[in-house]
């Protein structure tokens, strides 16, 4: 801008600097003139930005959740099964393997189940071939006891009940049948069986889930189990799970080691959480998009603004404004419809992060990160979109701007 005063009976012009409340004050008047189409575009920023922090934050949450109930289950746990040879058999595992396993030093507990010949329906009236997916398995008495696992209603099997047709059902399996309390009966190997107890759902034995557990003399005498079994469960000191996982397979078999399944359910928890961050970049990638789309809608609204305006941009130069200020206040505007997208955005994704791990149980988890470069990716899409138009509105001379009004 210039200011004029008189030196000596002479005319002097002095130019003067914006103050950054000035620049402030003409930043806005873009937004505050056209609300609607401002809105619009500063919306397309907070999707982007909503749509990101939802993704992380949801996913941070799930990672919490899963690390918390891996806490309570114990990370050292390894499941031991058949594997299969050079032709694609399955080879069992010998009878003696949880006693082998035991004998390992590290190994602090044992426990195994067993595959049954028999399937468990709602009745006597169910066709057989409508199993739910269903399996019977021969269960050990300290099964629950070494997997950390809990009941959702009744009890667990004893002594006695090892012997008798009593069953405890895991939780989708109860789902399944439509049991909801304990003593009632399913259609279980040609016979009725009492339900003594339903178990709580277990991430790191996710099998047990759908299937319905029997003691082991009762499953031999009456379904078919034989001696081998399916599955041992074991755990280790937790500071030589590495150790024993190495070991195990020859300790279970010392005929097929390679014919030995040994897995870690800690293993398949990496393994899920590398398959969401995979999910998360493909989502993230869509966010981008979102971000790109709202930039264009900030860069389309300046460049209208900059031809709607030239009249203004004219008087404001023949004042004696420099290129540079016209530029800063277009500049600025997109800044800062950019930032109002961010906090937008922030607001958004942050709410739906609380409400869906609210809902889901889980414990709410937001990365800092995440928190701190929503607004600075807004301003920075925002400053991008709006340098073209900013440039853009330097190039008009003020007797150019001043005709075409």
């Amino acid at each position: 801008m210039i200011r004029r005063h008189r030196h000596r009976g002479y005319a002097v012009l002095h130019r003067i600097r914006l103050r950054p409340s000035d620049l402030l004050r003409l930043g806005l008047l873009g937004p505050q003139t056209r609300r609607l189409r401002s809105a619009l575009c500063a919306l397309g920023i907070a999707l982007g930005i909503a749509a990101v922090l939802a993704v992380t934050g949801i996913s941070a949450s799930n990672q919490a959740h899963l690390m918390q109930r891996l806490d309570q289950l114990g990370s050292n746990l390894i499941t031991v099964g058949p594997g299969k040879d050079s032709d694609q058999k399955e080879v069992p595992l010998p009878e003696t393997a949880p006693t082998m396993l035991a004998n390992i030093a590290p190994v602090q507990k044992t426990t195994a189940t067993g595959k049954t010949q028999a399937h468990v329906y709602r009745n006597d009236l169910v066709p057989e071939e409508q199993t739910n997916s269903l399996t019977v398995l021969a269960a050990r008495l300290d099964l629950l006891k070494t997997l950390h696992g809990d009941l959702r209603a009744g009890r667990w099997l004893d002594k006695a009940g090892a012997r008798l047709p009593v069953t405890v059902l895991g939780d989708q399996a109860a789902r399944r049948l439509g049991v909801a309390d304990p003593g009632e009966r399913v259609w279980l190997g040609g016979q009725w069986y009492t339900v003594t107890g339903i178990l709580q759902a277990n991430e790191l034995a996710p099998e047990l889930d759908t299937a319905a557990l029997v003691g082991w003399p009762q499953a031999r005498a009456h379904l078919g189990a034989g001696p081998h079994p399916t599955a041992v469960y074991l755990r280790a000191h937790p500071e030589r799970v590495a150790d024993v996982q190495a070991v195990a397979g020859a300790t279970a078999n010392p005929a097929a080691p390679t014919a030995v399944a040994v897995t870690r359910p800690s293993d398949l928890l990496k393994a899920r959480a590398e398959t969401q961050d995979t999910f998360n970049g493909l989502v993230v990638t869509l966010a981008g998009v979102a971000l790109l789309v709202g930039g264009v809608g900030i860069a389309n609204t300046m460049i209208v603004g900059v031809m709607e305006r030239r009249g203004e941009i004219g008087l404001r130069r023949a004042l004696g404004a420099r290129r540079g200020q016209i530029a800063a206040q277009f500049l600025l505007e997109a800044v800062l419809l950019g930032f109002a997208g961010g906090l937008t955005g922030l607001v958004l994704g942050t709410g739906t992060v609380l409400g869906y791990a609210a809902w889901q149980g889980w414990p709410a988890a937001l990365p800092a990160y995440a928190i701190g470069a929503a607004p600075a990716t807004a301003v920075l899409v925002g400053a991008l979109a709006g340098l073209y138009p900013a440039l853009r509105a330097t190039r008009l001379s003020p007797t150019t701007a001043l005709r075409t009004t």
